[in-house]
């Protein structure tokens, strides 16, 4: 169907047409899945797929509009290298949004991309973005993903592990247990809260890691060199453990979480969206994710929460930076206050439904929520912010050659 939309509907309005046809009919899968499985741990679920499919059909939609719909010059220089100028074949449609690599967990990934793969010229494209004779090399080195694919098959074993073991020990439930509710103190449901949503990331960091390692394994995924000049094949990657882990702004942690979701984000409302583009990013989000009402509590905290660290930010953090040991103690408070605020806003996510979520916030005094409006209402909000959201258009970028 949106493959019919992509063909007849007019170049100007074929991203919103795809838009609003694709989510609208995960919207109703949603609807029906809670009928289906109620609040139950999903063990087999048809929507998965079809979330996946969704964030492909958008972004392609959107990427056609940009080669087709708008000038060069009106694009950021990111748009502008991912924009599809030629409609793709139903074969290219088809084959995009259904290989066998991404399927069923992903990760979403750009057109562009997926057709440099499979024409064989992925790999020799990111290649030749290095000058190999200066490396002394004479010919393009070719990489292998078998040291990528080991060390991910590995993390996926460890991330197994500790599903089977941490997240039994401590399941979500023990959040609405009369312990918790009413007996223990607050500094212990503090951090017992923490120890069941750390509890909880194993099993997404076991699904998002087989995924890339599957599509690294069939060739997919290089991006170049790092840094260090290592071969690195995370250009389809959709988490960074290291970088969640030791996260030090609530900013920080959700772009190392779901990184393919939330790229697509970025690029279907972020940074198209004229008004209020963090919170329709939410809004949009939990749309996604289905319609269980712990997710809607779990975005709508996030946005309060997300509009509060950048006024934090913004306000204080200079102040810790004109010493290294300033900035250590800024790093470490940062941390842990980045932590327990995660683990305080994801957990109705994991609950789903309204009564546990009500009792958990209950039990602890809705402190967040009130911490974060009380910054956002008397703490000043740098009016520079949208300015900065603007992408950089490739008209700016000549300019700026030109000077």
């Amino acid at each position: 169907m949106c493959y019919g939309i992509m063909v007849t509907a007019s170049v100007s309005s074929i991203h919103r047409y795809s838009f609003f046809v694709a989510m609208g009919y995960l919207t109703i899968c949603h609807i029906s899945r809670i009928y289906i499985f109620h609040y139950g741990i999903l063990t087999t679920d048809f929507s998965g797929p079809l979330m996946i499919v969704t964030q492909k059909i958008t972004t392609l939609a959107f990427q056609v509009h940009d080669g087709l719909g708008r000038r060069a010059e009106d694009l950021s220089a990111e748009q502008h290298r991912l924009a599809v100028k030629v409609k793709p074949s139903f074969l290219q449609y088809l084959s995009y949004l259904l290989n066998f690599m991404s399927v069923i967990a992903g990760p979403c990934n750009n057109f562009k991309d997926y057709i440099a793969f499979i024409e064989g010229r992925h790999t020799h494209m990111k290649l030749l973005e290095v000058n190999w004779k200066q490396r002394g090399f004479q010919s393009l080195p070719e990489p292998s993903p078998t040291g990528a694919v080991i060390r991910k098959l590995y993390m996926t074993l460890v991330s197994l592990l500790l599903f089977l073991t941490l997240t039994k020990t401590f399941p979500v439930t023990c959040l609405v247990d009369d312990w918790f509710v009413h007996k223990a103190n607050f500094l212990t449901r503090l951090c017992y809260l923490y120890i069941v949503m750390q509890a909880s990331k194993p099993k997404y960091y076991f699904a998002w890691t087989l995924a890339d390692a599957v599509n690294n394994a069939a060739g997919f995924g290089f991006s170049g060199l790092d840094k260090n000049g290592n071969f690195c094949w995370d250009l389809l990657s959709n988490l960074n453990i290291w970088k969640i882990e030791t996260a030090t702004s609530f900013k920080m942690y959700l772009e190392n979480w779901n990184i393919q979701t939330a790229t697509w984000l970025k690029r279907v409302c972020y940074e198209r969206v004229p008004w209020y583009p963090t919170v329709l990013t939410f809004v949009l989000s939990a749309l996604w994710h289905g319609v269980y009402p712990g997710y809607y509590f779990t975005f709508l905290t996030g946005t309060l929460v997300t509009v509060a660290a950048r006024t934090m930010r913004n306000n204080y953090r200079h102040y810790f930076l004109s010493s290294k040991a300033l900035k250590v103690a800024y790093d470490v408070v940062t941390w842990a206050v980045t932590q327990l605020a995660v683990s305080y806003t994801v957990a109705p996510f994991v609950m789903l439904a309204v009564e546990p979520t009500i009792s958990l916030y209950k039990s602890m005094y809705f402190y967040l929520h009130i911490i974060s409006l009380l910054i956002i209402l008397f703490l000043p909000v740098k009016p520079h912010a949208h300015i900065q959201r603007q992408p950089q258009t490739l008209n700016s970028v000549n300019k700026k050659k030109k000077d």
